[in-house]
């Protein structure tokens, strides 16, 4: 698939200068303003004034300095889908958002990975309480008492292989380098553990890389593979998929990078999937997002027992970037208490988006909120974002949002 002409344009160029930012400052890219704001559902039945209420709270996050060029959340309650978009998801074309539209999802694909390793528990043929040691014996004998339920709620103490000087020195100078996805865990693997396994929270990226590799090793299959027939077929996600590569299906939601007085830069393609795989590589839609929230938060992916010890929440374990209201950390999903109730979800950021994903505990419920930038390094703008995200929740919930 080709190159677009804006992505050659920018190029490498800002590829480095984006994720240079990032693996300097942990989080990255701002976006540019944009005005355009719809909703793809009329507004019957009394919703019109919730509807005007979370446009504008849309337009007022694309409208802020510093905001995403574009931005659209997909609000699905009891078999009604409706689509609020701003601003636009092409600074060239100008053309708005669509649910259809590919797009990164950065650590969203850790509760994709939490699927896989659930339903597997599900089938018996892992277990919650496998340890490394057990499944992946060739890794440092140090990390051998971790288990895969610490794995998924991050309270390991895996070092973070995406923060090892070896790996930051790699993607600074090829943003498009492609790794052996299968052993990122060699950039950290002369650390010891950073704590005790169980004893505190942590949010690491080499977690869900090891809960790939063991539901590699029990299965004798590909994490690929397993992702297809065990979330995307069961949950009818036909545009989502794991690549290796920079370049994204089509079409797509634009990724950007911004900075004051200087035009938006296209990073969509800039970076290879293949250095984040299980932890955050994963694309897919709008719609395609809130159709695996809710089947994963739900009843329809798991078995009730499986779903009880998913659902374990760990009180001050945030994701990353934090969600709105108070943050708790279950197994590869977490729990977000806002002022209107109580949803279960994920977040993500990587160069160029920003996501958030939640559904109810029924599953009946979904709310999806995607940004085409990187919005954590600016706190007032993430503050901004959390604050749009629980008006959805509000707007999920029934309840009224200011």
């Amino acid at each position: 698939m080709p190159v677009p002409a804006h992505a050659a344009r920018f190029g490498r160029r800002a590829a480095r200068r984006a994720v240079g930012t990032a693996l300097v400052a942990g989080a990255v890219l701002t976006g540019t303003t944009a005005t355009a704001v719809s909703a793809d559902v009329p507004s019957p039945n009394g919703h019109g004034t919730h509807d005007k209420g979370l446009q504008r709270a849309l337009a007022d996050l694309v409208a802020a300095r510093g905001g995403p060029p574009g931005a659209i959340a997909v609000l699905t309650r009891d078999g009604e889908r409706r689509v609020y978009r701003a601003g636009t998801a092409d600074v060239d074309t100008g053309r708005p958002p669509r649910a259809g539209d590919h797009m990164r999802i950065a650590s969203a694909a850790k509760a994709f990975s939490g699927a896989v390793a659930l339903s597997l528990v599900d089938r018996q043929a892992l277990a919650l309480d496998d340890t490394i040691g057990l499944r992946l014996p060739h890794l440092p004998a140090a990390w051998h008492a971790v288990t895969l339920r610490q794995l998924l709620q991050h309270t390991s103490g895996l070092p973070d292989y995406s923060r090892s000087q070896a790996f930051q020195d790699i993607v600074r100078a090829d943003p498009r380098h492609h790794f052996d996805s299968r052993r990122l865990l060699e950039f950290v693997a002369d650390q010891d553990l950073a704590f005790p396994p169980g004893s505190r929270y942590a949010y690491s990226n080499s977690d869900n890389i090891a809960v790939a590799l063991m539901a590699e090793q029990a299965t004798g299959r590909p994490y690929e593979a397993l992702l297809r027939d065990l979330v995307y077929r069961p949950l009818g996600l036909r545009e989502t998929s794991l690549p290796q590569g920079f370049r994204l299906p089509r079409p797509y939601l634009h990724g950007y990078a911004t900075a004051p007085g200087e035009a938006p830069e296209d990073v969509s393609e800039a970076v290879s999937a293949s250095g984040a795989w299980a932890s955050g590589g994963i694309v897919s839609t709008p719609a395609d997002l809130s159709a695996f929230i809710g089947g994963y938060a739900g009843p329809r992916l798991l078995a009730p027992a499986t779903r009880h010890a998913q659902q374990d929440f760990l009180p001050g374990g945030a994701s990353e970037p934090a969600g709105p209201g108070a943050n708790a950390a279950g197994l590869a999903l977490f729990r977000y208490t806002t002022r209107c109730g109580t949803v279960f979800g994920h977040t993500g950021n990587t160069p160029g988006y920003t996501q958030f994903a939640a559904a109810t505990p029924d599953g009946r419920r979904t709310i999806t909120v995607s940004v085409t930038s990187q919005v954590p390094l600016d706190p007032a703008l993430l503050a901004r974002l959390r604050a749009t995200e629980e008006k959805f929740v509000c707007a999920l919930l029934n309840q009224k949002h200011r």
